[in-house]
């Protein structure tokens, strides 16, 4: 009988954490019909035997388990592994039971650890790039960009577990940066004519120095009369910034160097691209966004 859903485990090299994964699953509540699919990626650790050992009380416990892999020298990746536990698995739904994105403050329900199998097949396999590649966070960009939505909660609902040789660390913070930014190009600012970023500090100017030559172009070229993205003031509180008056983009090669406002947010005008963290600053931050009574995806979006 096709199960209802399948829960979908790549393993490499996981043995200190996969007991208390695999009794995750033996305790869960969910009253439909489940199945695990996993997939050893190149294992050379006891994670093969731990497996086998779960597998007899799983199945006792009417939870069908599939297991697939390798033992190559070298693992295909988390992308890869995936897949793979995918194709091997029935389920309606399927549920990723490994890293999920986790932020402070709420959290964004992401097609990346739950969805249809009808949708991952719509949205495509995971990238199979392998070791560096944030093969979720392109996922959750494709899934966007064929017409799949967001939903937020306000509120921690997932456990992120760090450990020094979790697959996360390989994926560089600049290689994470740069998609981010090339993905806000693509499907956001060409809806605006053009917007502020809320925060003259590091954050702030990372973004402005971090769009394209082309943007840049377009900004100096086109930002009286036509839809091109164009950076109009940096918003904050911080006095000192404020009292500066601008911030200079000093590595431009443009003559003149373009001074960008630094304006108080209440005198700056939406929309606002905002790189400020939520939930990091006592509700001070959220206080002042929503006092300006503004609509989320309308009127600003979050960076941070």
């Amino acid at each position: 009988m096709q199960a209802h859903v399948s829960i979908i485990l790549p393993v490499h090299n996981a043995e200190p954490w996969l007991d208390e994964c695999l009794r995750s699953v033996l305790q869960q509540d969910f009253e439909g019909t489940m199945e695990l699919s996993v997939f050893n990626d190149a294992s050379k650790d006891k994670s093969g035997a731990i497996i086998e050992k779960w597998r007899v009380k799983l199945e006792d416990s009417g939870v069908h388990v599939i297991i697939g892999g390798h033992d190559s020298l070298s693992p295909r990746g988390v992308g890869y592994s995936k897949n793979q536990a995918v194709a091997q698995s029935s389920g309606s739904y399927l549920c990723f039971l490994d890293s999920v994105f986790t932020a402070n403050g709420p959290t964004v329900i992401m097609p990346t650890w739950f969805c249809s199998r009808a949708w991952f097949s719509h949205v495509g396999p995971f990238d199979e790039g392998g070791q560096g590649v944030p093969e979720d966070l392109l996922f959750f960009y494709e899934h966007l960009r064929k017409g799949g939505g967001v939903v937020r909660v306000d509120q921690s609902l997932l456990l992120y577990r760090y450990h020094p040789r979790a697959a996360t660390h390989s994926v560089l913070e600049t290689t994470i940066w740069t998609h981010r930014v090339r993905f806000l190009e693509e499907q956001a600012l060409p809806r605006w004519a053009a917007f502020t970023i809320w925060n003259a500090g590091k954050q702030g100017r990372r973004l402005y120095r971090s769009l394209t030559a082309a943007s840049q172009r377009k900004v100096v070229a086109f930002c009286d009369f036509c839809a091109c993205p164009q950076v109009v003031a940096f918003c904050d509180v911080d006095e000192n910034k404020i009292r500066k008056g601008f911030y200079c983009h000093e590595d431009s090669q443009e003559r003149p160097k373009p001074r960008i406002p630094i304006l108080h947010f209440r005198a700056a005008r939406p929309p606002f691209v905002i790189c400020v963290k939520l939930d990091l600053t006592g509700g001070a931050f959220e206080d002042n966004l929503r006092s300006l009574h503004l609509q989320e995806g309308q009127d600003f979006l979050h960076f941070s």
